[in-house]
This record gives C-alpha cells, sequence and structure tokens, in this order.
C-alpha cells in the first residue's frame, strides 16, 4: 500500500469536480459559469438594448417643435424659470409614458417574446407614420416667393407662465402622437429585452436623456450664458423660421427610414 510522503491535503487544496490541470501541473479552478454569460441575466445584454433605443431616442430629441418652444422661451422676460419649467416637463412626460408601457409589457417577459415582435411592429408603424407626415409636409410646403409667416402658436410663447411652460412640455410629450407612439416603441423595446429590474430603470434613464438631450442643452447653455446666449439664440430663432419645412421633411423622412429598417431587421 502506497502512502503520500506530503502528508494530507489540505481542504483548500483538494480537487473539485469543476477543476483540473493547468498546463504547468497545478490545479486551476474553472471559471465560473456566470463569467461566460456576460450581463444577459436571462435576456439581452443592456447595451444591446440601448442601441436599438437609439434611433427612436434620435427622433424626439431632434422633433423641431420642442425645439423651437425653448428657443422662443428661452428669448423671453422670464427665460431661465420657463425654460428650467419646460424642460421638467418635457423630461417627465418622456420618462412617464416610457416606464408605463414598460410595467404595462412586462419588463421580466422572455427575450424574444411578444413585448420585443410588438416593438418592432410599432416601429415599422411608426416609420410609415413619419414617412406620410414628410410627404404631407412637401406637398403643403409653401410655394417660391411665398411667405407663410410663422405659427400663431409662436406669439402666445411670450406670455407663458412656468407652470404653462411644465404641462406644455409634458403635453408635447406626452400627449402628441407623434413622441407619444416613439415612447410605446421604446417602452415595448425594453421590456422585450427581458433585462432585470436595475437594467431595466438604466434603459429607461437612457433612453430619456439622449430624447430630452436637445432641449437639456439649450437650457443648461442659457442658464451658463446668461444674455450672452441671446444673441446665437436669435439667429437661431431666425433659421427655424426661414427652414422650419424643410428641416422637418428632412428629419422625418430621415427616421422613418431609419425605424422601418431597424423594425424589419428585428423581424426577420
Amino acid at each position: 500500500m502506497r502512502c503520500s510522503l506530503a502528508g494530507p491535503v489540505p481542504a483548500d487544496r483538494r480537487l473539485s469536480p469543476d477543476q483540473g490541470p493547468d498546463p504547468g501541473g497545478r490545479m486551476a479552478s474553472a471559471a465560473p459559469r456566470s463569467m461566460h454569460v456576460g450581463v444577459t441575466a436571462g435576456g439581452e445584454p443592456v447595451g444591446r438594448v440601448v442601441d436599438g433605443l437609439l434611433p427612436l431616442a434620435a427622433v424626439v430629441a431632434m422633433s423641431p417643435v420642442p425645439i423651437v418652444a425653448v428657443v422662443l422661451m428661452l428669448l423671453t422676460p422670464r427665460a431661465s424659470g420657463v425654460g428650467a419649467g419646460f424642460l421638467v416637463g418635457w423630461t417627465a412626460g418622456i420618462a412617464g409614458v416610457t416606464t408605463v408601457v414598460l410595467l404595462v409589457a412586462g419588463g421580466s417577459s422572455a427575450s424574444g417574446g411578444p413585448s420585443s415582435g410588438i416593438a418592432s411592429v410599432v416601429e415599422l408603424a411608426l416609420g410609415a407614420v413619419l414617412l406620410v407626415l414628410a410627404a404631407r409636409q412637401w406637398l403643403s410646403r409653401p410655394k417660391p416667393g411665398e411667405d407663410s409667416g410663422p405659427p400663431a402658436w409662436w406669439a402666445a410663447i411670450d406670455r407663458v407662465t412656468v407652470v404653462r411652460a411644465g404641462g406644455l412640455g409634458l403635453l408635447l410629450s406626452a400627449a402628441n402622437p407623434k413622441a407619444l407612439l416613439v415612447c410605446v416603441a421604446a417602452g415595448l423595446a425594453i421590456a422585450g429585452g427581458a433585462l432585470p429590474a436595475a437594467q431595466n430603470l438604466w434603459s429607461v434613464v437612457a433612453f430619456t436623456g439622449i430624447a430630452a438631450s436637445t432641449v437639456a442643452v439649450l437650457v443648461l447653455a442659457h442658464a451658463v450664458g446668461g444674455v450672452r446666449i441671446a444673441r446665437p439664440l436669435t439667429s437661431f430663432r431666425g433659421w427655424l423660421t426661414a427652414h422650419s419645412v424643410g428641416a422637418t421633411i428632412t428629419l422625418l423622412g430621415l427616421f422613418g427610414l431609419v425605424l422601418i429598417a431597424q423594425g424589419l431587421g428585428a423581424l426577420v
């Protein structure tokens, strides 16, 4: 009978079923299984979900109406208050609608389940709606040499209060059909990712932050620059007045094509 001259093997050095010899002859512990699944946690990685949200967030961020509204507000005597109020309402509406849809759809649903498929269908429908709106804007655009003038609601911005500015921001994000549909699609996309609660929260925050970024940048620029930012804002308002129709048509068409391509890619 053989005996080991080295004495008994300590408990922490004993071989476990998950261990095997390393190239140097020693026993190496196998990597835990969780290291091989990344951050999936039963669903898609949060980065992939956020990547899918980028086109949706860009549609909201580049929407001309809230940008025009906040620029006009920042040129009023109560610029700081009404600008901040509009930003709060705009952000709350985006986050609120997205969160409600996520909770209703079920953030813990299986990846690739009904929520994911519905989100792709909503993206296709939204892309088609944007293309229709772009075509409608193109057909109704002012003729060369025709001056349609700014919309009537631009003049009403001068009399807006902080509370009304917040309500307008909430209305444009939560009740405006285009923004509402985009937020619904975002909520369904997050729900379809089957992420843990913390990653669902991060996805909502990321989408909301990108979607509200253009309005936030303008409000923060005014807060930092004060009266010095008034001249660039006035020039920007003039550019919007002259090119708002063309910019709107271009953005609607571009984002419509992007959403249709993304929706088709997810369904195929």
